[in-house]
């Protein structure tokens, strides 16, 4: 048998007996990504509903701001994070540098771009068909904001995988503010990059399979919300 082959065949064993490292590390994955992603949705979708509804000065210039923060670094992100966790900086004293706490700070920051940005986008698009109708219902501007929210409940969705899918794939961030501390720390793509470091590539194959997995799961259900909204509301 190859090198390569009795490494997948140990990858493949490890996740057939549940191996208590591999579901520790996909457990804190989960944990961190969703909390991010919560959140995110908190945060994200209102204000992505505001830009989209709100008639005030340098729109543009956020929307435009928004969309390009979609790709914006990890690594920035982390290193911003870092200074102001680590003991140095304005929230030092809340002691959350390399703790989960931490990595769902930097999560989120990475997350709610994305989000609202989509956010913007689908709100925007119904705002267009639906505002000169709210505007004569007498509805205040928080009013439809959460109109359309509900209205475009099932399309924005979309928004919420798309941050968890985001979330669940960051390896930079998270590695700075946490630390990838075992047992502690150590999520799905740092315990990859590490391990792959350290030569045990049996455990970053099995969890990369387990990554995998997870992300094409969330643009396969995000896919087929989507086809579903448009369909049955238009």
């Amino acid at each position: 048998m190859s090198a390569f082959a009795a490494t997948f065949s140990d990858a493949l064993s490890l996740l057939a007996h549940f191996d208590h490292t591999v579901l520790e590390i996909v457990a804190l994955s989960l944990q961190v990504s969703g909390a991010a992603v919560v959140l995110g949705t908190l945060i994200g979708l209102p204000l992505g509903a505001c830009i989209a509804v709100g008639r005030f000065p340098g729109k543009t210039t956020l929307s435009v701001l928004i969309n390009g923060m979609m790709g914006l670094p990890s690594v920035v992100v982390g290193v911003v994070v870092y200074l102001i966790l680590s003991r140095s900086g304005p929230f030092g004293a809340l002691g959350m540098l390399y703790s989960p706490a931490a990595m769902v700070v930097a999560q989120t920051l990475l997350v709610v771009p994305l989000m609202a940005a989509i956010t913007r986008q689908v709100v925007e698009d119904v705002w267009a068909r639906y505002a000169e109708e709210l505007q004569v219902m007498r509805f205040s501007w928080w009013d439809s904001v959460t109109t359309l929210l509900h209205d475009c409940r099932h399309s924005l969705v979309v928004a919420v995988l798309a941050g968890l899918g985001r979330a669940m794939s960051e390896v930079g961030a998270v590695m700075i503010v946490g630390g990838n501390i075992d047992g502690a720390t150590r999520v799905m793509t740092t315990a990859i990059a590490l391990e792959t470091s350290k030569g045990d590539l049996a455990l970053a194959i099995a969890l990369g399979m387990v990554l995998i997995v997870i992300i094409l799961a969330l643009n396969a259900l995000a896919y087929v919300l989507r086809q579903w909204a448009m369909r049955r509301f238009g």
